[in-house]
């Protein structure tokens, strides 16, 4: 992994800023301890200089000049490795008291106040150079008087912390560098995988997933949610292949009779009512295939959410009275009975052309599954904070293991093959019931089949519901509304 690379990841540049946070922060504390602690070590030092010096003065106003000199001279004494330093000089600068040879050459640094070095023998054979701090006095004569105190260990002190200032920055540089080089190569390895993976599945490997270390960090989640994405993208795709296949595969024989009709109408010399029946059989075959495109159409808008914009408050309990008054004489004709029950009114917010064109399927489904002297029973109802739709027949019904997959396009069971119909009905209603966050289920209705479409319920006091219109279809196609003839009700069906 290159060096150049690493110093370029975000991670790295994180790293950096705050490492120069902390440095900053660390020198503003540091120095803060280093101006207090050497403030405090200052004033001990004047504090202390400050009580001899007036005892000293408080001796040169009582009793003269030679009361200070013997004084001096028993301090200076008594400190023989300067710990306390002392000096008084006539006015030509001779030395008359004191532990000082000479006058200091150091220059003053204001209030009388200087800093210079003397040399001690704390040992036999040792000599050591030491600061010291002092505050000088011009008495009356021309004599000076010099006070003061040794801070070796103030300046040692200083150093100490001027060291370990150094060094903690120092090694705060080091260890931030190092931390953010090797959060780096963690954090880039994890995302070089990703990227890896990646670039496998735009390669065609779509079968690839993101590798999980189980450490439930952010890159687990990324890594989970990627997955479910691609999960969801490879169950799409197959589907897509799934559609096409069954396309080509139940377009084709109507097609192919569309292709042959036209070609003996071509060949032949055709007159009359055999000319009409041709060209009515044409028709038929064109308005289902039309009928299966638009269909298609529809489930592909509403399970991209088109259909969202124009959602209204809708009364399903009317709805389904208009469907029923729709399919009453196809069930009549069929010699099958259609009852409707409504304990109370059912309001949602949807659209109301993709619900009728849901409910419609499941009515017509019903109908042509149930045999002669068969019942079909709707049913609306409003439960808490549910609205709950259910068209239940007592046909032949769907076995268990079939329930989620007659829900996909296209997919028809064997049993079923001769009835009309493409099998897009149930595939719209599931894709009509998604819109709306509605649930849908088959369940076993004993005998026969109960399909459930369950709303959250949006019924409130004062609410009115939309007015019912028309269900008659407002074009050639079923997808336009309801369907209203039985080759457009075909086409639905699954």
């Amino acid at each position: 992994m290159r060096l150049t690379r690493l110093l370029d990841t975000s991670t790295f540049r994180l790293a950096l800023i705050y490492l120069a946070l902390f440095g900053v922060s660390s020198l503003v504390l540091l120095g803060y301890l280093y101006i207090a602690t050497t403030t405090f070590l200052e004033r001990q030092v004047g504090a202390t200089i400050a009580a001899e010096t007036e005892g000293l003065v408080e001796q040169y106003r009582s009793q003269g000049l030679s009361r200070l000199h013997r004084v001096i001279e028993r301090r200076s004494a008594a400190n023989p490795n300067r710990a306390s330093v002392y000096l008084l000089t006539d006015p030509l600068g001779r030395h008359l008291a004191g532990n000082l040879d000479r006058w200091p050459s150091a220059p003053p640094e204001g209030e009388g106040w200087i800093t210079f070095k003397v040399e001690v023998q704390p040992e036999e054979g040792r000599i050591e150079r030491r600061h010291v701090r002092a505050r000088t006095f011009l008495l009356q004569g021309g004599y000076r008087l010099l006070v003061g105190r040794e801070i070796e260990d103030r300046m040692t002190v200083q150093a100490m912390i001027r060291t370990t200032l150094s060094w903690g920055l120092a090694l705060t540089l080091l260890l931030g560098l190092g931390g953010g080089f090797l959060m780096s190569r963690g954090l880039l390895s994890r995302v070089d995988a990703i990227n890896r993976t990646t670039r496998r599945i735009m390669a065609g490997e779509l079968d690839q997933r993101i590798e999980r270390r189980g450490s439930r960090d952010e890159f687990d989640q990324l890594a989970e949610n990627l997955n479910a994405m691609l999960d969801q993208i490879e169950r799409l795709l197959k589907g897509m292949r799934e559609v096409s296949d069954n396309i080509a595969h139940d377009l084709r024989t109507p097609l192919n009779r569309l292709r042959s009709r036209i070609e003996v109408a071509l060949l032949g010399d055709l007159e009359g009512g055999a000319a009409r029946e041709l060209l009515e059989q044409t028709l038929a075959d064109a308005e289902g295939l039309i009928a299966t495109f638009n269909a298609l159409l529809a489930i592909a808008r509403a399970e991209a959410g088109s259909e969202r914009a124009p959602f209204e408050p809708v009364e399903l309990t009317e709805l389904l009275a208009d469907v029923e008054d729709l399919y009453r004489p196809l069930a009549e004709d069929k010699g099958v009975a259609l009852t409707r029950t409504a304990e109370s009114r059912c309001h949602v917010v949807g659209h109301r052309e993709l619900l009728a064109q849901a409910l419609a399927n499941l009515v017509d489904n019903a109908i042509k599954y149930t045999p002669e002297g068969g019942r079909v029973a709707l049913d609306c109802r409003s439960t808490g904070d549910q609205v709950r739709v259910s068209i239940a027949d007592d046909g032949p019904g769907v076995p268990d293991a079939e329930r989620e997959r007659v829900i996909e396009r296209f997919v028809r069971l064997e049993a079923h093959r001769a009835t009309p119909g493409s099998g897009l009905g149930l595939s719209l209603v599931r894709a009509v019931a998604r819109l709306h966050g509605a649930a849908f289920r088959l369940e076993d209705n004993r005998p026969g089949l109960r399909a459930i479409m369950a709303f959250r319920s949006t019924a409130r006091p004062g609410a009115v519901p939309a007015p019912a219109g028309s269900l008659a279809p407002a074009g050639s196609g079923a997808a336009d509304g309801l369907p209203g003839s039985s080759g457009s009700r075909s086409g639905w069906a699954t």
